[in-house]
C-alpha cells in the first residue's frame, strides 16, 4: 500500500466512525483515525454529554483505543468533520496527540465535501510541553 493509498486509508476509517457519533446536541459529529507504529488503524468519534465539559473529542477517543490495543506511537492521524473549512484539533487534543507523536507526524484534516489540508502535529502544537521539561537533572 503507497503512502496515499495510507492516507486514505486513514480518512476512510475516520469517515466511517464519524457516523458513529453521538452528538444530539450540537449536531458537529467529528470522526478521527490514528495509526500507530504497528499499522494497525485505531477510531475515535466524538461523544457529548449534557453536561457540556464532560464529553469526548473524537481525537481523545482514537488515541485511547490506540492504547487500549496496546500501541504507544502515533505515525499518522486524520479528522474529518461536516464544516465549510477542515477543523483542527481542540488544545487538549493537540497536546494528547504530541503525547503519542512525533513532531512531523502528519495530520490529515478534512470536510465530509472532500477539502482536505495537511499538517503537522509540530504545526498543530509549537513549543509543545513534552516530558523534557519534566527532566529535573
Amino acid at each position: 500500500m503507497s503512502a496515499d493509498d495510507e492516507t486514505l486509508a486513514l480518512l476512510a476509517a475516520a469517515r466511517a466512525v464519524r457516523e458513529n457519533a453521538y452528538a444530539p446536541y450540537s449536531r458537529f459529529k467529528v470522526g478521527a483515525a490514528v495509526r500507530s507504529a504497528s499499522g494497525r488503524v485505531h477510531s475515535g468519534c466524538n461523544v457529548e454529554n449534557v453536561a457540556y465539559p464532560e464529553g469526548t473529542c473524537a481525537e481523545a477517543g482514537a488515541i485511547a483505543a490506540m492504547i487500549a490495543a496496546g500501541d504507544t506511537e502515533i505515525v499518522a492521524v486524520a479528522v474529518i468533520a461536516d464544516s465549510p473549512a477542515p477543523v483542527p484539533p481542540c488544545g487538549g487534543c493537540r497536546q494528547k496527540l504530541a503525547e503519542f507523536a512525533r513532531h512531523d507526524t502528519p495530520v490529515m484534516l478534512a470536510t465530509t465535501d472532500g477539502t482536505t489540508l495537511l499538517t503537522t502535529v509540530g504545526d498543530l502544537l509549537p513549543g509543545r510541553f513534552d516530558a523534557s521539561h519534566m527532566d529535573r537533572s
